[in-house]
This record gives C-alpha cells, structure tokens and sequence, in this order.
C-alpha cells in the first residue's frame, strides 16, 4: 500500500511538472495539453488506478463521510463535556413515551422513559449507600433490561462498572471482581450458586446484591435483595459529577483464552464512537427495531446493540440467550428489522429445519461479524436478508472495518485511493511466535494483497477515533502497542488473537487420562469458548530448541484422522463430552451437521 501510495503520488508529480512544461515553457493551448497529460499517465500505469478509483470512489466517500461526522460528533461532545448519560437525557426528550427495551423472557416493554427513571433510582441508591465518583461495582447476570439500567444507573453518578461473563467461574470470576477493584457485586439470582462458591474469597468489605427471585437461604451471608431498596430509591435525576467524555464508562473483559481475562476500559467517547460507526455506516434509523440475542457482557450486546437505544433512540430487543429454534419466531413476533449474529450463529439458524417464519419477517439486515464466505450468500437468500452489515473490531481495538457496500465475504476494507485517511495496515508477521517482521529501515512491512499479516492501528490518542485507552493493567496495555509501525518513532494497536479455544495438545504417554474427570474439572474452571473443541493426545510434547511448544506444526495438521497418527477427540456439546474422532465425524464436522 505505501508502494502504491508513493508511485501515484510520483505519477502526479511528474503529470504536474509536465503541465509546466507543456503550458509555459512550450506554449501548447489546453485543448492539446490535456490528451498529452491523460495519454503519460494512463501509459505509466495510470489506468489502473483510475480503474481502482472509478470501483470505488462511492464506497470511500460514503466512509469519509461517516467518519468525518462520527468525528465531529465526537468532538462536539468533548466540547460540552457530555457523558454517554447526558447522551442519553438528550435521547428521553426526543423519544420519551417510544419504547426502548423489550425484554423477550417477559414480555416487559420500557419506554425511554421508565428506562431513565429506572437508572436514576439505582444511581440514588448508590449514592445513598455512599458510592462515590470513580467507585466500581461488579455487575454479574444474565441478559435483561435490568442490565442495561443498572450500568447506566452507576454512570449517571461515576460508578463504572465491571462487566462480568456470567459463564465465569470458580478462580477466573475471583479474577475478574479483583483486578477491578469492585466495592460491590450485583449479581442475578440465577448466578446464586457461581456467587456462593467464591463468596469467601471476595473479602468482608465487598458488597453483596442479588437481583431477581430472591431466597434468604441460598444467598450468601450478607447479601441484600435489590429491587426493594431500589423501590425506596428516589426516581429523579441525581447531582451528576463533572465528568468528560473521555472519562471511563465501564469495563468490559477479554475472553480468557489465552490467559485470565483482561479488563478493557471503555471510555464514554469509544461507547459513541462504536455505536455511531455502525449506525451512520450502515444506513439505519431510530424507527428500526434490533434484535439482540447477544450477551450484555459483551460490547457486540452492549454496545454496537444496546447503543443503538441510548444514543439514537432505537428500540431494541433484549433476549436472554440465542436460541436458534425461536429466533425468527421472535424476529416475527416484535417486528424486527436488524439481527444481531457473532460468530457461528449464522450456521446454527441454517442447520435449522425450513419454516414458514423464517422469511415472514421485516429484517432488512444482518448486523454482526464472523460470517464465514462459505455460507454467506445462502444465508441472504434462505433467510430473505437483503443486507450483512459485516465488521470488524474489538472492544479496546482501534481499527475496525466495515462492510459498507455489501460485499460477500467481507468484513472490511481501507481505501486504497486515500489509504492514510484512515491509517490501518495488515503487517507480516511470524506465524509461529506473531512477532512483526521489520524491513531493513526498522519499519513494518505491509502485506500484499492476499498475504496474511496481523492487522493494526495507528494510535493518536488526542483524536477521538484513534486513541487506545488499554486496559486496567499497565502490563497488558504495553503488550498491545508496538513502536515504528507505519513510521519510525510511531506507536500502534496490535490486534493479537483472542477467541475460542480450538485444540489443545496433552502429553499422555502412557494413555492414562480419565477424560470424565477431564470435562468435570474443565466445566468447573473454564467457560464453555475457554474449553478445547479438539484433544490430541501426544507420546510426547516436542519443544524448539528454545524450549518453545511447536505449535506451528500442530496446527498445520489440523485435526483430520487420515493425515494424524495421535488420538483425536472431538467435544460433542449435545452429549457433554468427548467422542473419538474417526474419518465418518471428521465429514460430519466439515459439512456442518456437528456445531463446533
């Protein structure tokens, strides 16, 4: 890319001084200088530019747009000194008595109204019990409205919470509530028993509230039922302290895959920016009406979905997990016109039988990403999608993409007309430690077209769509920027590789494990994505000469029994434990029947 952006800026440079030449000094008149002009630079290779410019010139200005109004929204805002809860007060005045939140578990419909009466009593509440600006609480439940008023609720007062998977357990849901320093833990009654296993790890001084059916005996010593105490709370906005917009909202945590979960910090400025990037992008509308089936934990539920209502007055929503049996049935039901997918959601509804409401809906797109190619165009048109609004991009990232213009396959792009408007770049790396490969000047060297590389993001922290904000550990901070990326002496994000566990190599030399016992102690620690879908059972684990684990070769094996001698076990999530691979479930896997 910077080849090409050097060649055409050397193209217009010598069709400039040929202008010179030409026009001045040789005294030719226009209508002869410029077919002189065209015919140089279409024959130095001019054509495939204009070729390149002419593909995609409605698609980048399209972008430039979004982000430049994305951007002076931003800055807007950081003048005020808004917050996303004085956002929000703006969203109540204009759709107030409109309803915000639909909770499918229940039926219950908030308007933007209830909503913001709701978060004002948690905030006095909190108040009351003597929270303070820059406090935080741990929030530990399922999916429902409830949710959503409770962390706006701490925002309105400069509580921040703390995000907490609710699949977590045992020492990785200590982890997350500690490296927060939580002064409290909300959590929902259906979590009752996660909560009782490490209550006394916690410490005395953590507060302990339980939302939902309340039962004195399971919960743990000390814990007060919450929609009392919020009954008693006073519905009315509460002082709200001198917060700005790149003040910290809450925190959302890494999947853990590769370690114990990380706490991002979400700023009020990357909430709006997140959710305002996909709104503008993809062309939706406060009349739309978005289906979200994803967990609020998360910043695909959160914030790309749930956003959507606090900041542009959408309704959204709210069902307590993805179900694939009810999911167009819902989508019929509440009149939908966005979905939210992530990951393997999409084949999940394709492995589904055909049934009638499955194209009698009103869903006119598809918001999400990790829509494999494979299944794409079979997903439109089964379904009767008209639009994937495909993106990339995670919640600390500074680089997302997005599918703008509706292309199979992608998950993005970056302009190749203007590509340092917005300054991303896929950099090559060593695929077997993913340490970035340096040219001679010290600088990254970009991928080429089709070449895989690691993509990152320049960071700039004074403008608001490309700062990096990290996470609560310095340590983990610093290991997601690199310095002399694009240009010596620059940092930028690394967008690394977090995700659900694939295979996991054990040595078992003499074929000894007690696979039963495997999954017990697994479920007990790991959350279901934490868990290894694939086991090989190794004689031994070979190592470099470095003493590093070759993981490069075991995974270019893959898991295929015909070309790997070593057991193979397959997690079969229907039956809760693992089957011998063989050559018949390898097919079954590969052509979908078996959800990986």
């Amino acid at each position: 890319m910077k080849i090409q952006w050097r060649d055409w800026m050397m193209r217009l440079a010598c069709c400039t001084a040929l202008l010179f030449v030409l026009r001045l000094l040789v005294g030719l008149p226009w209508y002869q200088v410029f077919p002189a002009i065209s015919i140089f630079y279409l024959g130095s290779g001019g054509w495939r530019f204009l070729r390149i410019f002419a593909k995609t010139i409605g698609r980048d200005l399209h972008a430039a747009s979004v982000l430049l109004r994305v951007k002076m929204n931003v800055r807007r805002h950081l003048r005020e000194k808004n917050t996303i809860p004085r956002v929000f007060a703006e969203t109540v005045r204009r759709h107030g008595d409109k309803t915000a939140l639909i909770f499918e578990g229940t039926g219950e419909r908030w308007t933007f109204r209830q909503l913001d009466e709701y978060s004002n009593r948690v905030a006095n509440f909190l108040l009351d019990r003597g929270f303070k600006d820059g406090d935080v609480v741990a929030l530990f439940m399922e999916n429902r409205s409830q949710y959503v008023g409770l962390w706006l609720g701490m925002a309105k007062i400069g509580v921040e919470a703390a995000l907490i998977n609710f699949n977590l357990r045992l020492e990785a849901l200590v982890h997350c509530v500690t490296i927060s320093n939580a002064k409290a833990v909300v959590f929902g009654s259906e979590l009752i028993d996660a909560v009782s296993e490490v209550h006394s790890s916690m410490g005395k001084a953590v507060q302990m509230y339980c939302s939902g059916d309340w039962d004195p005996k399971r919960v743990p010593e000390g814990t007060e039922c919450l929609e009392p105490l919020l009954a008693a709370a006073s519905s009315h906005l509460p002082s709200q302290p001198p917060r700005s917009f790149t003040d910290r909202l809450f925190y959302i945590y890494t999947s853990g895959t590769t370690g114990m979960p990380k706490a991002a910090i979400v700023v009020h400025s990357r909430y709006y920016r997140m959710a305002a990037l996909v709104y503008y992008g993809f062309g939706m509308t406060s009349d739309d009406v978005l289906y979200d089936c994803l967990p609020l934990y998360h910043s695909a539920g959160n914030i790309v979905g749930v956003g959507q209502c606090i900041i542009h007055g959408m309704t959204v929503v709210i069902r307590k997990k993805f179900s694939a049996s009810r999911f167009w049935d819902d989508c019929a039901k509440y009149n939908c016109t966005i979905v939210q997918y992530i990951g393997e959601i999409c084949r999940y509804l394709l492995n589904q039988p055909v049934r009638n409401t499955e194209r009698q809906h009103k869903v006119r797109m598809a918001l999400g990403n990790g829509l494999r190619q494979s299944i794409w165009e079979e997903f439109m048109n089964r379904f009767n999608i008209p639009q994937i609004a495909e993106f990339y991009g995670a919640t600390e990232c500074n680089c997302s993409l997005g599918n703008f213009d509706n292309k199979v396959g992608a998950c993005g792009f970056n302009s190749q007309i203007l590509p340092y408007v917005y300054p991303i770049r896929l950099v090559r790396v060593n695929e077997e430690t993913m340490e970035l490969i340096r040219g001679p000047d010290g600088v990254c060297i970009p991928c080429k077209p089709g070449e895989p590389g690691q993509l990152v993001g320049r960071i700039i922290q004074n403008d608001p769509l490309r700062r990096f904000d990290g996470y609560v550990n310095q340590s983990a901070t610093s290991k997601k920027i690199a310095q002399s990326v694009f240009k010596k002496g620059d940092s930028a994000y690394l967008s690394g590789a977090e995700g659900k566990a694939g295979m996991a190599a054990i040595a078992d030399p003499s074929q000894s494990t007690d696979l039963e016992k495997f999954v017990k102690d697994m479920e007990k620690a790991l959350p279901p994505y934490a868990r290894p879908v694939f086991l090989r059972f190794l004689p031994e684990v070979n190592k470099t000469g470095t003493f590093k684990f070759q993981k490069t070769d075991l995974r270019r094996d893959g898991f295929d029994p015909s070309a790997v001698s070593d057991r193979l076990y397959f997690m079969d999530s229907s039956r809760g434990r693992y089957m011998r691979l063989d050559d018949e479930l390898y097919r079954s896997i590969l052509s979908g029947k078996h959800k990986l």
